[in-house]
């Protein structure tokens, strides 16, 4: 079995993986339950790497084995503060040190309250949730406002955005959480439409939108002033 393991983790290091701290840990752990696509790494680091060593609060919906709370907490380092959310109760025997679990729906206004009422500065939210269409788009309208001005809010597994059944997904599916996604990127450029989408709190706070394989991610920071200056050789 440990050559097993020795093989697979070459292949892996070999076809996908940088050497980033969180490749590390995944290959390395022997701790609790974790389960992640191994091409989101690179994406986190990308997006996360700036909140390492700052004491972030980080909020990840969905918990399971309890394996990534254990994880984020590692990486994003002393003083940092990890909160899960999860439907399960078992959920509850993950909690550690700097590692809180709440038990409720994703969707629950209430449960959302109860979090921001204890922890008023979230830095980071990761959706790993129950991937439902309505759940999804529920829990952004909830949070997306309430997290800090420079803060990142992340969605990952989108690709059951275009799963029809279960998920409530479908290629161009009114209601999909990836027809908000399209819908937000006209909206982060509402000043340039000329009135016919109103600028809009998301607009002034988003600083960009990126759209990964199965993941989304909207990064905060107040909209500047726009300028256009023209510079040219000195005659």
């Amino acid at each position: 079995m440990d050559v097993i393991v020795s093989v697979v983790n070459k292949i892996l290091r070999g076809a996908y993986m940088s050497d980033g701290f969180l490749h590390r840990y995944f290959l390395n752990n022997n701790n609790k339950r974790l389960h992640k696509w191994i091409h989101y790494f690179d994406i986190y680091e990308r997006h996360l790497e700036r909140f390492r060593n700052t004491s972030p609060v980080m909020l990840e919906i969905g918990v399971q084995g309890g394996g990534s709370l254990q994880m984020w907490r590692e990486y994003l380092g002393c003083g940092s503060r990890i909160i899960g959310l999860d439907i399960n109760p078992d959920c509850k025997q993950h909690e550690d040190d700097g590692i809180e679990v709440f038990i409720g729906s994703q969707d629950d206004p209430n449960v959302i309250n109860e979090i921001f009422d204890k922890y008023p500065n979230i830095d980071i939210i990761l959706d790993d949730g129950s991937h439902v269409m309505k759940h999804m788009t529920t829990t952004f309208e909830l949070v997306y406002d309430r997290i800090n001005k420079n803060g990142v809010y992340m969605v990952e597994d989108t690709h059951t955005c275009y799963w029809e059944g279960y998920y409530g997904g479908g290629l161009g599916q009114e209601g999909s959480f990836m027809e908000l996604v399209k819908h937000k990127l006209d909206e982060i450029n509402a000043v340039y439409t000329r009135g016919k989408l109103p600028v809009s709190n998301f607009t002034r706070s988003t600083n960009y939108i990126a759209c990964y394989d199965s993941i989304v991610v909207f990064e905060r920071r107040p909209q500047g002033k726009r300028q256009a200056p023209i510079t040219r050789p000195l005659e």
